[in-house]
């Protein structure tokens, strides 16, 4: 699936959460989408866990 069908879908699902659903739903649907494309890329391999947290050492 290339990244626009996927682009596509995500701006769907959202319209739709906002139409039906209201700013919250909206807001809601945002993070877990958010939460599952970081999922999706961990387990992929495009991404890893380390990632994800910034280091304290300023330098």
């Amino acid at each position: 699936m290339s990244a626009a069908t996927v682009g596509l879908l995500a701006g769907m699902a959202l319209g739709f959460a906002a139409f039906f659903g209201g700013f919250w739903a909206f807001l809601l649907v945002a993070v877990l989408g958010a939460v599952g494309l970081m999922a999706g890329l961990v387990l992929q391999g495009d991404m890893e866990m380390p990632d994800f947290k910034r280091s304290r050492d300023r330098q």
